[in-house]
């Protein structure tokens, strides 16, 4: 790839990047595509973007990418995640769900803001060294005098350059009220709320190109009360913002779901009022036909983990049969401590196989579905497909360029089945809101050294605490 710079633009003018002689899949709605095209960026939007050459006499240039050998496609969305388990990975590698959450909970239960920060940048370095533009952590663990771990997080994520979702979470069922976390890692009912409604006020921006929002996200039916549940979705709703949780996951959930509350886990959170286009669930793998046509009656979005529910040996969710009913759909990393790599670009291949070994075999997913799940699917998972998630003149300039000329790829005609069926692809260049985050595989706000050092030491730190607790 080359580029070159023209000299500085004067004061106030908008600035522009064009990218030349790509492959480009705009993941748009008619899944456009050009074997050889162009995007010119405008400030922080994508101004126009079609086949061929670049139009001529374009004012204030101050970067020309000559793409050729690379295919470009939105930037990748995450929809879920949990950034303080990268301290954490590697432990209790052969657990299902339940027993793993048993004996890692009071690990988690000791983190502070020190720790939560390092981790952070460890997966959010991870994620957009991978082609993540947006990334969201679903952080639930608050243990007292902690500090600030939603500001760390958040300060983490607007270092790194990236633009981020904050699912400020919460648990309050411990083990004496039937729940799994230990009854010294969990907020009372009122403090939970109280922190999320400070959060939400402190730090979500609703404006077309907010690079920081946040959600109300109350962890899992088996960790929280069904009040937590109720109260979570009024005080969303009434600060107009987005819900996120965990649901359907295993089938150990939705036994633990008849159990207490006498319904399956769908029929409960329905119940809670946690059903609707406002909220998205992760994983959601035990789903029958009657949770699928109400996720899609209510356009309850779902964040599809191939990796983590491989890892957990929770199953395989029924993706092809949500696409086909309407839900929308999106994939996520899930916490690293359940998928040690940490990228979401190897998900796109994942998510294909694994749904393969489904009922629907080879007609399951594609490489362009797969492709869509990875961008625009989460793009509407977060409730932000106006914005981000396709290329289209008019959207936030998030994209990310595939180096698909290297032995890995180069023999693979097609360049969206290279990057989705083939090894991970490099990423060459990567642009949130306008901006070079990654270039040549490489941070350019981050010492990733410095960040493997820290988390290290971190991981290091926290079992140390843990042991002697």
């Amino acid at each position: 790839m080359a580029a070159s710079a023209t000299p500085s633009t004067s004061e106030g003018a908008v600035e522009r990047i064009v990218i030349e002689n790509a492959a480009i899949a705009t993941v748009d709605a008619n899944d456009t595509e050009y074997a050889s095209g162009y995007v010119v960026v405008a400030g922080n939007r994508i101004e126009s973007i079609g086949a061929g050459k670049a139009p001529e006499g374009l004012a204030n240039v101050v970067r020309r990418v000559d793409a050729t050998g690379h295919l470009v496609t939105p930037g990748l969305v995450n929809t879920h995640h949990h950034f303080y388990q990268w301290i954490t990975r590697g432990l209790a590698t052969d657990h299902n769900l339940f027993n793993w959450l048993v004996a890692l909970y009071p690990t988690w239960a000791r983190i502070d803001e020190q720790m939560t920060y390092a981790a952070a940048q460890g997966s959010l370095g991870m994620m957009a060294r991978g082609g993540v533009t947006t990334a969201m952590d679903h952080h639930y663990v608050f243990p007292q005098g902690s500090g600030d771990l939603s500001g760390s997080i958040i300060r983490a994520a607007s270092e790194m350059g990236v633009r981020f979702t904050l699912a400020r979470g919460s648990m309050d069922r411990s083990e004496k009220d039937g729940g799994l976390p230990p009854d010294f890692a969990v907020e009372t009912l009122e403090g939970a709320l109280a922190a999320t409604e400070e959060t939400v006020k402190k730090h979500h921006d609703a404006s077309f190109d907010a690079m920081t929002q946040v959600a109300v996200a109350p962890c899992s039916p088996f960790s929280v009360s069904t009040e937590l549940l109720k109260q979570g979705a009024e005080l969303a709703r009434r600060l107009g913002v987005r819900l996120h949780t965990h649901g359907s996951e295993t089938v150990e959930e939705e036994k633990f779901c008849h159990e207490l509350f006498g319904m399956g886990p769908t029929d409960y959170f329905e119940s809670t009022g946690w059903l609707g286009e406002d909220v998205w669930m992760a994983h959601c793998v035990h789903m029958n036909d009657s949770d699928i046509e109400a996720f899609a009656r209510t356009k309850t979005g779902v964040a599809h983990c191939p990796s983590s529910n491989a890892r957990l040996a929770a199953g395989i969710a029924r993706v092809p049969d949500m696409l086909k009913a309407g839900v929308p759909v999106g994939l996520g990393v899930d916490g690293t401590a359940s998928n040690e790599s940490g990228e979401l670009h190897t998900e796109l291949r994942n998510a294909l196989l694994i749904n393969r070994l489904g009922a629907h075999r080879e007609a399951a997913l594609n490489a362009r579905q797969a492709l869509r799940l990875g961008t625009y699917g989460g793009a509407q998972v977060l409730g932000r497909a106006t914005q981000i998630g396709s290329l289209e003149a008019g959207k936030l300039a998030d994209l990310v360029l595939w180096k698909i000329d290297g032995i890995g790829h180069a023999s693979i005609a097609d360049p969206v089945t290279a990057i989705v069926f083939g090894a991970a692809a490099p990423v060459t260049l990567s642009l949130v809101n306008g901006k070079p985050v990654v270039e040549n595989g490489t941070l350019l706000h981050a010492d990733e050294d410095a960040i493997a050092r820290s988390t290290r030491e971190q991981a290091q730190r926290l079992a140390r605490i843990a042991a002697e607790s």
